[in-house]
């Protein structure tokens, strides 16, 4: 079970103090919370793709996270997520690549579609395509990264011709690729259609609406021959605010909450932490909520959270990674208790090593 967190990396007034970071401070502070990630044992930090404001979550996430890669020994870097629907599949495929070779193979890929309708026009899509532009790109992607001398005709870019995209990926094994998506049942099939990873976003949704996602993608997992239900490679999202006090953890965040630009003014923060996943309390009362993702997920390989958002400022969001460090080793035990040996960790490079050495199929072994 992988634990880490991801940013959305939004440049949001602190309603306590009235300040705003500068996008360079925040920037830096970005860079700050993954190493402290590292420091405090997690395995995973995720950046968004964003070209707008409020945002300063990078336009091309391999240039912060080969930075990070640069000041980190162990923490895995992916994305939350990268625009497979705007991005042309041959800078991804060079991107990602060699970001995987600067990493020594600490890369993945979280891929989706996006939830800004605008970013589409400015660069030359429409959204009403946005599904058969993730299927096409994606499917270039994967030949990328596993063929030299490609011949390729799609409908969305021009045609190519005996193409070979460089670097090669590391060891002659491609990034594992995570789908993410919040409601799109056609991005839970393409997952388990290739027998990749499958990330439900779920920090803004009902238990209910997650279950449903996951059991499709699971199911279709199953139906294309990729292993057991259980067997599929689940990833969620998460989010949590905590004190060690759980009345100074709610009186301490609810300007935040009341002010966040994606959910401020809507729900109060009672109504919202009982219908989602966001946790607002005492370490124990975070360990135990997200124990119970399991409960309609079934056991999975990545939990991730979300905590710089909403104007917290840089320290505070540190006090929470120490937190979370210190409830950290009861999360492991907690997932590892009960869980069936047939249920395989989530990918790493060197276990997708490890499975072609002994010719063991890849968990995405699909071509079109």
């Amino acid at each position: 079970m992988q634990f880490g967190i991801f940013t959305v990396g939004d440049v949001t007034t602190d309603p306590t103090t009235g300040r705003t970071p500068t996008e360079h401070e925040r920037i830096k502070a970005t860079v700050e919370i993954a190493k402290k990630a590292e420091d405090v044992g997690l395995d995973v930090f995720a950046t968004g793709e964003h070209h707008n404001p409020p945002f300063v979550a990078p336009a091309g996430p391999p240039v912060l996270l080969a930075h990070i890669a640069a000041q980190t020994e162990r923490l895995i870097l992916t994305t939350s997520t990268t625009l497979i629907t705007t991005n042309d599949p041959v800078r991804l495929a060079e991107d990602y690549a060699y970001l995987q070779h600067l990493s020594d193979g600490r890369t993945d890929l979280m891929l989706g579609r996006g939830n800004t309708g605008p970013v589409y026009p400015w660069f030359g899509e429409d959204i009403r395509q946005g599904v058969p532009l993730t299927v096409e790109k994606y499917g270039l992607l994967r030949r990328l990264w596993r063929e030299e001398n490609v011949d390729w005709e799609g409908k969305f870019r021009t045609p190519l011709q005996d193409f070979t995209s460089t670097p090669r990926p590391l060891d002659g094994v491609p990034p594992f690729v995570w789908h993410g998506s919040i409601r799109t049942p056609e991005i839970a099939e393409l997952a388990a259609y290739y027998g990749d990873g499958f990330f439900s976003n779920h920090i803004f949704w009902p238990a209910s609406h997650t279950r449903q996602m996951v059991q499709l993608y699971r199911q279709r997992f199953e139906h294309y021959g990729h292993g057991t239900a259980a067997q599929a490679i689940v990833g969620l999202g998460g989010q949590f605010f905590m004190r060690r006090n759980s009345q100074d953890a709610v009186r301490e965040f609810r300007p935040y909450f009341d002010n966040a630009p994606v959910y401020g003014h809507g729900p109060s923060m009672e109504e919202f932490t009982s219908a989602t996943p966001l946790t607002v309390g005492s370490p124990q009362e975070v360990l135990e909520k997200t124990l119970g993702f399991r409960e309609y997920a079934g056991d999975y390989q990545r939990q991730l959270f979300l905590l710089d958002h909403a104007g917290l400022p840089l320290k505070t969001v540190l006090e929470q990674l120490d937190l979370l460090g210190e409830i950290l080793p009861d999360l492991r035990k907690g997932f590892a208790e009960g869980r069936p040996a047939g249920v395989p960790d989530a990918p790493t490079h060197a276990s997708l090593l490890t499975a072609r050495a002994t010719r063991q199929p890849l968990p995405h072994n699909r071509t079109r």
